[in-house]
């Protein structure tokens, strides 16, 4: 289990007082001079007695707990974020012993990420959140930090090989970067009882003796976590198979990344005891929308269909919007146990071959998807629009609908591209498509107009065969069918967050901060090779004193210089640019780095806004099938719309809002990991092929190239470079012959051979194809 995953009873029945709750308690301390208080200043202030004091101890203990403080010494507390001397975050490891700590927010002098000394990295293990006392700092801005405390471990199982060795048996993580090996104690190698029987298109296998276990995968609890030296112990709890079997790719990567993948029996029970009937007394509740020709419009092999729409055009000229959207708030309570479930997983998970849903069948498939011609209940926007995009009116309400088409994207866009028998087909359909683009349109122009940014990037559409096993990659085409869905659910998200702000209601915001200053800095640096900038003029820096000794003892007192985060950007630099590389050859690395400077969208119980969107409010309101952080926002809209009052506090909505957060990056990591590792098998037969590609990145061990039309990534290592010895150049992003001076820049186009495919690490190594040596080569087909 995920330690940070808050019980959700907890989260809907908080026992944290309102008078001394974690988010005012941690904001006190942090308005004190230096972020620093005693906990004798701490009752005094806060005139804390009796049941108060036990309160604020369990407050103060949390936000320990979560590294908001550190205690640093009996009884005396410090705010990390206030202190440059302290910092929480992510460990990643490196596979030679060393570590980095991501930290959670921008450290004041720091350039990067946080170095951590073997020593201090095996405290820890890959993915472990951690406090770290930062107890070095270069001129540079390159910290050295210390581990003070494992504030949440990542990995309570780990998968991997089982191997017999002299001196015991051990599991051999898949993952590299958990570089100790489980240690698997005699009489702990082969599960007792339960048995999952999950696997995809493969039986599971039934080990008869331990050697029968060696080279098989298999997931492991762990028992002991390694400190002070010592190897982590663990027991065996799953045998998923060899290697080499069918569908084990998905199952490894489902246990590496910790995705919750079988329901519990309780949660199974709950769903199947749900009525699928409709009550005459709910539906008298509700507005009916049944007999208007509502639509959904998905992908060709969806099956959970949380959104359908409706356009029509009133007597003053502007539109109606219809949004409906699944009612699973009315299916799923708070603390049952779909919903214990459904905040553990966060957010449906979709491989190339299957998907693990957030929602048992259920209701993901059957009881909430709105099915053509079944009645289903649904949480509704009715939005009337002006023609210039205006929303002048809106009402949010629970109703009953009954889908008239279960659409796909390419038979509306063939729809809309005058193709004749889809015309025939769906004629009773065809005026209402049309004014869902003229509508679509407009929406679009407001938008730009207040600066939203729209990447125009290609995404890749994998093709499997029934052995799960990668035949081609394609560019994933859009169009204005896709366009349609985009800006109405966009509509519907910002209008539901706009109303929950405007009435004072705490809500689960979907934030995009501004970018970070030096990201931006970065950007800059590599577009003016190109002759391109984001026109934001030179970015202020702030000097930062550091104290450094000297090898003889001495002190001496130097300044770093960061960019400073105050400074002037908006979404329409942004968007201004995008516009002048439009068609133009550098347009995709551009797009791409201009993507990479920008921060991830997450999710928080403040609104500050959304950069990308240009939006000043926004939410997710409009996937409660797949997505955790939709179904509390149906949740908070539909009690304030019954009942006129809040439903949730503030810090119950910033634990859900790190949660849902956490739960999604988990998920995208997952789905890229397993993405990558087809691609890599898919190039285990090419080894010798040459390919064109672009330049995409640059560092001290080489650049990354991007396949033109495969999109796939490799390294190019800096020496495998021939003719030359080559050093990276940091201040202009460049790999520099030192005799010839040729440059490797990012953004160049280079001839590139497959050396070699490493599907256990997932990566691929390319060389260049010298010029000379194009003569006589195959080329790709």
């Amino acid at each position: 289990m995920l330690s940070r995953l808050t019980d959700t009873a907890t989260l809907y029945n908080s026992l944290v007082p309102r008078d001394i709750n974690d988010a005012a308690l941690l904001a006190h301390i942090r308005k004190l001079p230096h972020g620093r208080a005693s906990y004798k200043q701490l009752v005094k202030e806060l005139r804390a007695s009796g049941d108060d004091r036990k309160k604020l101890d369990a407050s103060l203990d949390r936000l320990a707990a979560h590294g908001e403080i550190v205690e640093v010494r009996s009884d005396h507390f410090i705010a990390v974020a206030e202190n440059p001397e302290y910092a929480t975050g992510k460990l990643t490891l490196h596979r030679d012993g060393y570590g980095f700590l991501i930290p959670d927010q921008s450290l004041a002098g720091v350039a990067g990420d946080v170095f951590l000394p073997p020593k201090e990295a095996e405290k820890g293990m890959h993915g472990d959140r951690l406090l770290v006392h930062i107890a070095r700092l270069s001129g540079e801005g390159r910290a050295e930090g210390e581990v003070v405390r494992i504030l949440r471990r990542a990995h309570a199982t780990v998968v991997g090989e089982f191997r017999i060795k002299r001196r015991g048996n051990f599991v051999i993580p898949s993952d590299e970067r958990i570089q100790q090996w489980i240690e698997i104690p005699e009489g702990l190698e082969i599960p007792r009882g339960h048995m999952p029987a999950d696997r995809i298109g493969a039986s599971a296998p039934e080990p008869k003796s331990i050697e029968d276990l060696d080279g098989m995968i298999v997931n492991t609890e762990i028992l002991e976590f390694p400190e002070k030296g010592e190897g982590a112990v663990g027991r065996v709890i799953e045998i998923l198979g060899y290697p080499d079997d069918f569908g084990i790719d998905v199952e490894i990567v489902i246990r590496k990344h910790h995705l919750p993948h079988e329901f519990p029996p309780e949660a199974t029970e709950q769903a199947q005891r749900i009525a699928r009937k409709i009550s005459p007394e709910e539906i008298a509740g509700r507005r009916d929308f049944r007999s208007l020709d509502i639509v959904t419009i998905d992908g060709e092999t969806a099956r959970d269909f949380d959104d359908a729409v409706w356009v029509d055009r009133l007597a003053n000229g502007n539109f109606a919007l219809q949004v409906h959207i699944a009612d699973v708030s009315h299916y799923v309570n708070p603390g049952t146990p779909i919903d214990t479930e459904a905040l553990f997983r966060g957010t449906s998970v979709y491989f190339p071959d299957r998907a693990v849903p957030m929602l048992p069948v259920e209701l993901s498939t059957d009881i909430c998807s709105l099915r053509p011609q079944e009645d289903r209940l649904v949480l509704s926007a009715l939005l009337e629009i002006d023609r210039q995009g205006n929303v002048v009116a809106q009402a949010f309400l629970k109703g009953i609908i009954r889908s008239a088409e279960r659409m796909t994207y390419t038979n509306v866009f063939r729809v809309l591209e005058g193709d004749a028998a889809m015309r025939e087909r769906y004629r009773a359909l065809v005026g209402r498509f049309e004014l869902m683009r003229e509508l679509a349109l407009i929406l679009n122009r407001k938008r730009t107009k207040r600066g939203s940014i729209d990447f125009d990037m290609p995404e890749a559409n994998i093709e499997l065969d029934l052995e799960g096993q990668m035949i081609s990659v394609t560019r994933s085409e859009r169009n204005i069918a896709h366009r349609l869905i985009e800006e109405f659910m966009l509509a519907a998200n910002e209008s539901v967050a706009g109303h929950l702000e405007h009435a004072g209601i705490p809500g689960l915001y979907r934030i995009h901060e501004m970018p970070d200053p030096k990201r931006v800095a970065d950007f800059e640096e590599i577009a003016a090779h190109f002759g391109y900038s984001l026109g934001v003029g030179a970015i202020p820096v702030r000097k930062f004193p550091i104290v450094q000794r000297t090898r003889d003892g001495r002190k001496v007192r130097k300044d770093i210089s960061r960019p400073h985060e105050d400074f002037a950007i908006s979404s329409r630099n942004y968007q201004k640019l995008i516009a002048k590389i439009a068609g133009k050859p550098e347009e995709h690395i551009l797009s791409y780095l201009m993507l990479r400077s920008l921060k991830q969208a997450r999710y928080s119980n403040e609104n500050k806004g959304h950069f990308a969107l240009a939006a000043t409010a926004y939410t997710h309101f409009t996937s409660p099938i797949r997505r955790y952080p939709d179904l509390v926002v149906h949740r908070i809209l539909a009690h304030y719309l019954e009942e006129g009052r809040p439903l949730l506090d503030e810090d119950e909505l910033h634990r859900l809002g790190d949660d849902c957060s956490f739960t999604e990056h988990r998920a995208a990591e997952a789905e890229r990991e397993l993405i990558e590792w087809k691609k890599v098998r898919f190039m285990e037969g090419r080894v010798g092929d040459e390919f064109d590609a672009l330049i995409i990145h640059t560092g001290k061990s080489g650049f990354f190239i991007e396949l033109t039309e495969l999109f796939i990534e490799g390294l190019v290592p800096i020496e495998t470079l021939a003719g030359d010895r080559y050093l990276y150049h940091m201040p202009t992003h460049q790999i520099i012959g030192v005799r010839t001076r040729r440059t490797f820049s990012v953004g160049d186009a280079v001839r590139v051979r497959l050396d070699r495919a490493d599907p256990a690490e997932r990566k691929l190594q390319f060389a260049i194809v010298e010029a000379e040596q194009k003569r006589g080569k195959r080329k790709k087909r």
